[in-house]
């Protein structure tokens, strides 16, 4: 018998010994013990084949729900993200940045069911860390650590969640977020409406012209269930029940309200009365004189501020969009006011229904997140929205793809070619004079390449521009200026072709995108 198979036998053994002990719940000394036996066997086997590791096969991946990004793909990605920061600049937003991880107890507590989602990482010396799960909880941490009462701020960084993916929907474990919020003591509705706005903005800038915005109150929703007769300890597990009637039927939500929730069937039936409800302003005046609601004074209180919001959405010119839906709950537990959701619907341009990637933004109004934080407890009342750009980068892949548009991955608007060999120092030449009059500009690295694939090169990049020199036009100090596409030529003298070259480049679009 080898030595290999020897160890591997050990390994085997030790194997068995680690998981009876941790069946029969031995001390932890005693499971560590023989945990370290195991893996000082593993070691020594890794020691022995080490001298064949280059020969050895695995499987190269990314880890479960993530992935590499494509020239193309990361060419789509920060044109869609430039767009949405133009947004945001314009409505007058600064941009922060914090930590991917955080103290777990600044984590704990702040996303109800969900919070097992977050990722725990390994005691570095005494901080037990997380990974961030959003960018909500790190930015009140924030304000409370810097006593900051005002900001309008946008943050987009990358968070991580524990959750079961599907790429074909855009969910992953790692992707990222793009948050806009208003932080600050205003009056009721105002910056509300305005992150509505934003969203609004941000759909319609990126070609999203099929979605809705819905619209609720968390007030509204814990009135609901005081007048439907829900106990208070409920209120938190039942809103996690109701957000799921986007995917779900009510016939499953009531199902878990009753048989895992424990609520009763008759109060269950009363919640389904209205949460299946969605209109305009006019279910707003209905509700308001629902004998069952009114008497709720949540209810009520959340019913006037959905009426404002309304008329204030219709005033910014978003109304044509926005939903009042009482089935959206939003499930985190920091939300106290205004939620909203943003989801697709109908079709995209490749046929697929938009509508199975599902929301593609969210938020609400928190306002007692960040004195979680503060050592005397002190609120500052916060608003925000958070952009789902890994959906929205799903859909416009799959738009692209299905209609073969093709991406420039470079910002290269002028090639610089020779048609002859040996001029390689007047590429160079060129290039620095074009590079210190500001444009974008490549040549080939090799010294003496061919015409043909100088130009095959400009067309597969779709680079507008080619300037070709030759020794008879350096001679006359000339150069041969091609537009790619047309394949049409102009001889321009060498002063004239920064002019020249800016000219032609206003006919093309030249923003990194199709």
């Amino acid at each position: 018998m080898s030595n290999k198979q020897i160890l591997e036998q050990q390994i085997k053994a030790q194997g068995e010994i680690v998981r009876k002990y941790k069946a029969a719940k031995e001390s932890k000394e005693k499971i560590a013990e023989e945990v370290a036996k195991l893996l000082e066997l593993k070691a020594k086997l890794n020691e022995d084949e080490s001298p064949q590791a280059g020969s050895q096969k695995f499987t190269l991946k990314t880890p479960k729900g993530t992935r590499d990004f494509s020239p193309e793909q990361m060419a789509v990605r920060s044109s869609v993200l430039n767009k949405i920061i133009s947004v945001f600049k314009k409505h007058g937003a600064e941009t922060i940045d914090t930590p991917i991880f955080e103290l777990k107890e600044v984590l704990t507590g702040k996303y109800g069911e969900d919070s097992k989602l977050i990722y725990d990482l390994k005691d570095q010396g005494g901080e037990i860390l997380s990974l961030r799960y959003d960018l909500t909880v790190p930015f009140a941490r924030y304000l409370a650590m810097n006593k900051i009462t005002n900001i309008k701020r946008y943050h987009i960084a990358k968070v991580y969640r524990r959750d079961n993916p599907s790429i074909a929907r855009g969910r992953y474990r790692e992707f990222y977020q793009c948050d806009f919020d208003i932080a600050g003591a205003y009056d009721a509705m105002i910056p509300d409406a305005e992150c509505v706005k934003i969203v609004y903005e941000i759909l319609e800038i990126l070609g999203m012209d099929q979605f809705v915005i819905k619209l609720n109150h968390r007030l509204l929703l814990d009135g609901l269930f005081e007048a439907c007769g829900v106990p208070k300890d409920k209120f938190r597990s039942i809103c996690s029940a109701v957000d799921k009637l986007d995917k779900s039927p009510w016939e499953e939500v009531k199902r878990e309200m009753v048989e895992e929730k424990g609520l009763s069937e008759s109060v269950a039936d009363q919640i389904g009365e209205y949460v299946q409800l969605n209109g305009k302003e006019e279910l707003v005046e209905k509700l308001l004189k629902d004998e069952r609601l009114t008497k709720s004074k949540s209810a009520v209180e959340g019913l006037e501020a959905m009426k404002l919001i309304l008329h204030y959405c219709d005033i910014y010119g978003t109304s044509d969009k926005v939903s009042f839906d009482l089935s959206l709950a939003r499930g985190l537990d920091y939300y106290t006011g205004i939620i909203y959701e943003a989801v697709l619907v109908g079709g995209d341009a490749s046929g697929d229904p938009e509508s199975s990637v599902g929301s593609i933004a969210g938020g609400g109004r928190y306002d007692n997140l960040v004195g979680m934080f503060d050592s005397k407890h002190k609120q500052v009342p916060c608003v925000g929205v958070s952009i789902g750009v890994e959906r929205i980068f799903a859909v416009l892949e799959a738009k692209y793809a299905a209609t073969n548009t093709k991406i420039r991955t470079t910002d290269i608007q002028v090639y610089v070619a020779t048609a002859q060999k040996n001029l390689v120092e007047e590429r160079m030449k060129l290039c620095r004079q074009l590079w210190d009059e500001g444009f974008k500009v490549e040549h080939s690295y090799k010294k003496n390449p061919k015409l043909l694939a100088q130009l095959q090169h400009c067309e597969e990049y779709s680079i507008p521009l080619a300037v070709i020199l030759g020794e008879s036009e350096i001679q006359k100090g000339v150069v041969k200026l091609r537009e790619v596409t047309s394949r049409a030529e102009v001889e321009v003298s060498r002063t004239q072709l920064p002019d020249e070259i800016r000219k032609r480049l206003q006919n093309y679009c030249l923003n990194g995108s199709a």
